[in-house]
């Protein structure tokens, strides 16, 4: 591996420049390639550049050219089957953005092409990297709450953001809102507990949003709003509370773990962490503040004073370029592996089967056995 890593990107809509923004803020790097079908993405990715680099209009091109160490994907949804077939057979490291695909089948086929692979894959999952997240995380597997039995989260928010085409107003581009949107959850569920799921419930629909909105006589499908019940082996069980017509939240991310000694709480974007244990309940004279005893909820703003650049998601996905980066020049696993990409976008599509059939459904009966 040369001193500087030399990335190329694939993909250079909203997500794409986002990428770029963050691999600025990293030393030893630089962006020697670009490739986009659409050019206005291409020269909005080049303007953000501190020089010119190779724009491609197609992947192929950058591909065959080589002259990088790492890819970053961030095409639509639907191009990533395609787009990693042929990125798989190179030597570069890979960030590949979420969701790993829009079908089963085609992250099975990726996961079976990438056996054996030394470079990176990494599916790109920054959730875990948010500030208050992370804190949380660290705070639940060091015993904090106990034994966990519950995860909830609830994302109320705006409607999804426009995207080139509005490629993104259509399941068949994006795997469904439940994947699109919500795998970053699920792959959080997973990992709070520490186990795979074995069935889920849903319940959800398309009420308000992009109802009036006609492409060529289509309409939009993509639901709006949707509840999730997650249980895994254990008895645990974890909730998604998705409302995509609610931007006047003042939290619009909440997870929420419970454990059988306490409670934690991470807000977004106020960057709150709440903590509090069993034992204490009562000891607050008021409610939200902590007795004078030092005892009752903890309530304290998380953040990491390393990051360069907060971006949309709250300085995550630098501390995932950032650990990328470190994985690359000291040979380390990737934290977030193409299994895991895989099990997040199962558990979504079983989500939307669930709400097509009304009916629980066993994980088991959307993926291989084994899984």
């Amino acid at each position: 591996m040369q001193s500087k890593i030399r990335y190329a990107l694939i993909g250079c809509g909203s997500m794409g420049r986002e990428h770029i923004e963050n691999i600025k803020c990293i030393e030893g790097t630089e962006i020697t390639a670009i490739a986009d079908p659409h050019a206005a993405s291409r020269e909005a990715a080049q303007a953000l550049l501190p020089g010119p680099v190779r724009a491609y209009a197609d992947y192929p091109a950058l591909l065959a050219a080589g002259g990088f160490d790492a890819l970053v994907i961030s095409t639509p949804n639907h191009t990533h089957i395609d787009v990693l077939r042929h990125a798989l057979a190179t030597d570069a490291h890979i960030l590949i953005e979420k969701p790993l695909c829009t079908r089963i089948a085609d992250c099975l086929e990726l996961v079976q092409q990438a056996q054996g692979r030394k470079p990176l894959v990494w599916v790109a999952q920054e959730y875990r990297y948010m500030p208050p997240v992370a804190e949380m995380l660290r705070m639940a597997h060091a015993g904090a709450v106990g034994r966990i039995h519950q995860v909830a989260i609830r994302e109320h928010r705006e409607p999804f953001y426009p995207k080139v085409d509005d490629w993104n107003r259509f399941s068949a581009n994006t795997g469904g809102t439940l994947v699109e949107k919500c795998c970053h959850y699920f792959n959080l569920m997973d990992l709070v507990l520490g186990e795979r799921p074995v069935s889920v419930f849903a319940s959800g629909g398309q009420r308000v949003n992009h109802l009036d909105e006609s492409y060529g006589g289509r309409t939009p499908d993509i639901l709006d709003s949707a509840y999730v019940v997650v249980e895994y082996p254990s008895g645990a069980r974890a909730m998604l509370d998705l409302c995509m017509f609610a931007e006047n939240s003042v939290d619009n991310e909440q997870i929420i773990v419970v454990g059988d000694e306490g409670k934690l709480e991470s807000l977004l974007p106020s960057m709150t962490l709440r903590y509090g244990r069993r034992e204490d309940w009562g000891t607050r004279k008021v409610w939200g503040q902590t007795a004078s005893s030092g005892k009752g909820v903890s309530v304290r703003r998380i953040w990491d004073t390393s990051i360069k650049y907060m971006g949309n998601h709250f300085g995550a996905s630098y501390v995932e370029h950032v650990k990328f980066a470190a994985a690359i020049r000291q040979g380390l696993p990737p934290e977030v592996t193409l299994e895991e990409g895989l099990r997040a976008v199962a558990t979504g599509i079983a989500a939307h089967r669930s709400i097509d059939t009304h009916s629980v459904v066993a994980m088991a009966d959307v993926l291989p056995a084994g899984w």
